[in-house]
């Protein structure tokens, strides 16, 4: 046979062994559901459920420890938007950074104690109010019909205001602020000679946040923070390439990890809703409740 009649015949037969193999997997790939579950597919992983907590979350429990071992009546706070204003986006995940900062807030301010008013999301009450002006709401519903005066009242003050509230947003998103790696290379000139590589990769981004507290009633900004955290992302990988008896052997591996950028929002607001908190209960700016393993700026108090 000759030798363009031998390539020939290889090609028929890597052609074939591909069909075959797709010809398996789409066997694999049911579309029948499981008639005992309704699932197509189960789901893989079976991680629990778990508290999503930064290094702050104890210092903020700390506070609201210390508030109540010595009764003190933490103010009303309400949390207004702190938004993303880096508009940084990806065309595939969408925004880059957290939308849930607001979310990230009133958390924190239930770990420390605070009194929170709602004032992000209004429309139930909203809609609860105006069936009660229209006197079409009741909490025993079951006696509609058998009693004029089964509705709820409105009675003037009964809504809580409150004292302070919390506004602010991500300022600040640099993606690359220190990067370094290595790369190295080894194998023959021939260009079917055998040949690996090895790479390595390292890079710093942060993100900073400024949020302001204001008086409710004044609107006068009596506080306001600014953090930044460095967030890092390392990534490594190698490769072995060799060409034999007119096979291509190409073998890879890697891995790579990136502290969660999300998770970096929600300890900046943490950070901001524990001095706040602090100031409050009398602590100043950092308090017992923050030692200097837990966070730098400690140790400069």
């Amino acid at each position: 046979m000759s030798q363009f009649g031998k390539r020939a015949a290889r090609l028929a037969k890597a052609i074939s062994l591909a069909a075959l193999c797709g010809a398996a997997l789409a066997g694999c790939a049911s579309t029948s559901a499981n008639p005992h579950t309704g699932l197509y597919a189960k789901p893989i992983g079976n991680a629990p459920a778990t508290r999503d907590d930064t290094p702050y979350s104890s210092s903020l429990t700390c506070l609201a420890n210390y508030a109540r071992s010595y009764n003190l009546v933490a103010p009303r706070i309400a949390v207004g938007r702190i938004v993303d204003m880096t508009g940084a986006a990806n065309q595939v995940t969408g925004s880059q950074l957290s939308q849930g900062a607001s979310m990230f807030a009133m958390t924190a301010l239930g770990k420390a104690g605070a009194r929170l008013v709602e004032r992000y999301d209004t429309t139930v009450p909203e809609i609860e109010l105006k069936y009660a002006q229209s006197k079409l709401i009741s909490d025993t519903p079951e006696r509609a019909g058998h009693d004029p005066n089964n509705f709820r009242r409105i009675y003037i003050g009964e809504i809580a205001g409150s004292e302070y509230y919390i506004v602010g947003g991500i300022t600040e998103l640099n993606s690359n602020i220190m990067s370094t790696g290595f790369s190295h290379q080894v194998g023959g000139a021939n260009a079917q000679a055998a040949s690996a590589s090895l790479l390595g990769q390292t890079y710093v981004m942060n993100i900073a946040m400024d949020i302001r507290l204001v008086n409710s009633k004044t609107q006068e900004v009596i506080d306001m923070v600014s953090y930044q955290k460095q967030v890092v992302g390392r990534q490594i990988g190698a490769q072995a390439f060799d060409f034999f008896h007119g096979t291509v052997l190409n073998l890879s591996a890697g891995g790579a990890a990136m502290e969660p950028a999300h998770l970096a929002v929600r300890t900046l607001v943490e950070r901001a809703m524990f001095e706040f908190m602090s100031k409050f209960y009398g602590l100043g700016n950092q308090g017992f409740c923050l030692t200097p393993d837990r966070d730098v700026l400690a140790q400069n108090y």
